[in-house]
């Protein structure tokens, strides 16, 4: 080895055998790391072949620099790195310090410098020695970490969130639950003295003449009577657990009954009313339209969101129903262009006894899409609601084809 270019002026001091400096060097020479050794001022005195591979730089071109290793240095790490080299000169000890070194190609990786003070036998101060390595791939490893541990937080906070929206979604159940309950109690209470008063008033229209005054008032309590009872009905469909039974029918037949019946009030509204049929997955095309459901049930529930639909709407707007039967799965879109729903309003509009109706067009007690929606769920299925101010309402449906 040619001490000449390892050194400036000076050897490693040594006493006893004069191999003692070679065989320490040689072992300083086969080491990984970038070692190297200064004096007590802080003078390098020597570098390992090492710093070539993690620098750029060679040994010689090291103890050529003015204040090394300082120009190796990363220039945002250099300043306070200087301030640890300093005490380093000083006697401290400090191991795995990171930082960047500036490397001939333009790079900065990572690397950790350890060092610890010199001294002989005797205890004089000899300097201290500085090791060097790559920590590029511990650094890969943490920031992986710290990616997966940020990744693993957003998982919890989002199962947090979900938990508790899960959990106030149950607290709402619950309550609608108890609200069924009730209102169907109440419903059954109702209905009893009703077909009394309706029984009581029939008998005294029989023997009544049709000349006398008001007699045409009777007919209006009639009617007044129905309305009742199909609130009373509505309100103890939110509680009461279905009893058809599922059977197979022409989806095509009944959405023409459904629009039948809702001639008369799309008539009133000047409203059109049209049916869009599409079969996508059918062989058959005679079979296309046949399901196997609650078919009374599915009939109640179109025959709501149509009325409601036109309800919505101006005159001389239109109502389009959508029917697309797939092969498991059956999707009715009932589409209005009317008032639409308030952004605030469409989280609770399947609520019981809340309506948007009362200020629009001053009717409707709120339990309908309340029983609408207990009818799809209870048939496996699912709506959905999009709505703008002004723009109009769509209401989905997504039911099985098949329900046994």
């Amino acid at each position: 080895m040619n001490t000449s270019e390892h050194t400036r002026s000076q050897s490693l001091p040594a006493r006893g055998d004069p191999i003692a400096p070679r065989f320490f060097r040689a072992i300083a020479e086969g080491t990984v790391d970038w070692e190297s050794w200064h004096s007590n001022g802080g003078e390098v005195l020597w570098v390992n072949q090492a710093v070539e591979r993690f620098t750029g730089y060679s040994p010689r071109e090291c103890l050529e620099m003015p204040d090394y290793p300082l120009p190796l240095i990363a220039p945002e790490d250099r300043d306070w790195m200087e301030i640890k080299l300093r005490g380093a000169a000083a006697g401290t000890t400090e191991n795995n310090v990171e930082f960047r070194v500036l490397h001939r190609d333009g790079t900065m990786p990572w690397m950790a410098v350890s060092w610890q003070p010199m001294n002989d036998v005797d205890g004089t101060p000899l300097g201290f020695r500085a090791s060097v390595r790559d920590i590029i791939e511990k650094r890969r490893l943490r920031e992986l970490l710290r990616l997966q541990n940020e990744h693993l937080e957003q998982l919890v906070q989002e199962r947090t969130a979900r938990v508790a929206e899960l959990e106030k979604h149950r607290a709402k159940m619950q309550q609608l639950a108890a609200l069924g309950e009730l209102a169907a109690g109440v419903a059954h209470e109702i209905n009893n003295p009703l077909a009394g008063i309706r029984n009581s008033l029939l008998l005294i229209k029989r023997n009544l003449s049709t000349d006398i005054k008001h007699f045409d008032k009777f007919d209006l309590i009639d009617r007044e009577i129905d309305r009742i009872s199909g609130i009373t009905h509505q309100m103890y469909q939110l509680y009461r657990p279905s009893q058809q039974q599922s059977t197979q029918f022409s989806l095509r037949q009944t959405m023409d009954e459904v629009i039948s019946l809702s001639q008369p009030l799309a008539r009133k509204q000047k409203v059109d009313v049209a049916v869009d049929f599409v079969s996508l997955e059918s062989a058959n095309e005679l079979e296309s339209d046949q399901v196997t459901l609650r078919e009374g049930e599915l009939k109640q529930v179109l025959l709501n969101l149509v009325h409601n639909a036109i309800q919505a709407s101006a005159a001389g707007q239109s109502v389009e129903v959508n029917i697309r039967t797939m092969k498991r799965f059956v999707n009715i879109e009932v589409v209005d262009q009317g008032y639409g729903i308030a952004p605030e309003h469409l989280q609770q509009i399947f609520d019981p006894f809340f309506s948007t109706k009362t200020e629009k067009v001053g009717e409707g007690m709120g339990l309908g899409l309340s029983v609408t929606r207990s009818l799809v769920e209870a048939m496996k299925g699912t709506i959905e609601v999009q709505s703008k101010v002004n723009k109009g309402t769509r209401f989905k449906l997504t039911l099985p084809r098949c329900l046994k």
